[in-house]
């Protein structure tokens, strides 16, 4: 009885070294190309990075001094317009869903939509706007190219402020109705000041998200090789620079787009940081 109980335990033993030897190799492949992927940007856009980046609009062909300063702000102009657009609506969205809507079948029909959105390929977001806002409006523009982002951001805010509002105790809630509060102020200065820095995260997250998006912009802002912050036409932006001159015959055009791309991962890589601290900071908070 005991051999067959020490042969079952050495295979088990040995099953789970086998597993955890796989699952670190497969964790140190990813990273390897993960970090060498970080390194090429790394090294080549700081080769790159400079003054004139925030100074000098992107040059014409054949012309060897320019920046990016025409496609960051418009970038920065759109991303922050989506994140105005899309954050009030997703807010309130997510606490339907959470407060109003929670164990139904309207609720749980919302919330399987909603996945589908947050995992639809961007662009296809980009060509429903282009049918929807570019067409009938005749034309590019950077409104259009912020109304892609935000339909990237909504079901990210809206994901986020449904779980973080799911997490309130449902002790709050009976509290603060117990005393005659009004259920739309429970919700407005309790259960969203308790569920604040979570939803805070899921928007800077989803701010992160649309930096980097370069398909629905093609459909949609497309771009200007000029200063522009006219929402009515079209908008130059960092991912569409990057992908324009990543692809040209010109060396200082390739360089431009490894600096833009190292502009843009510092930036994700800033708000990812800026959203764990926010996450770190709430759970010290409830210690």
């Amino acid at each position: 009885m005991n051999a067959t109980a020490d042969r079952l335990y050495a295979r088990r033993r040995l099953r789970n070294g086998v597993v955890l030897a796989l699952s670190g190799a497969a964790t140190l492949f990813g990273l390897f190309w993960l970090v060498w992927i970080l390194w090429t940007t790394l090294s080549r856009g700081m080769a790159a990075f400079g003054p004139h980046l925030f100074t000098a609009m992107t040059p014409p062909p054949g012309q060897e001094e320019g920046g990016l300063l025409n496609a960051l702000a418009g970038s920065l102009i759109m991303c922050l317009l989506a994140v105005a657009m899309a954050t009030p609506v997703g807010i309130a969205a997510g606490t339907w869903l959470a407060e109003y809507a929670n164990r139904r079948a309207l609720g749980e029909t919302v919330r399987f939509v909603n996945d589908i959105l947050l995992s639809a390929p961007s662009i296809v977001l980009g060509l429903f706007v282009y049918t929807l806002v570019v067409a009938p409006m005749g034309g590019f523009s950077g409104l259009s190219g912020a109304i892609a982002l935000g339909f990237i951001v909504l079901p990210v805010v809206v994901r986020t402020t449904d779980e973080m509002l799911r997490l309130v105790p449902a002790q709050m809630r009976e509290a603060a109705l117990s005393l005659g509060i009004p259920r739309w102020k429970v919700d407005v200065q309790i259960l969203w000041r308790a569920a604040m820095p979570g939803i805070v995260t899921g928007v800077l997250l989803a701010l992160a998200r649309i930096s980097g998006e370069t398909a629905p912009l093609l459909f949609t802002a497309l771009n200007n090789q000029y200063w522009s912050t006219d929402l009515g036409k079209p908008m130059a932006s960092v991912p569409v620079v990057i992908f324009q001159f990543a692809m040209s015959p010109f060396e200082y055009w390739n360089q431009l787009a490894w600096a833009g791309a190292f502009v843009v991962t510092m930036f994700v890589l800033a708000i990812g940081l800026l959203a764990r601290w926010l996450l770190l900071r709430n759970r010290m908070s409830h210690d």
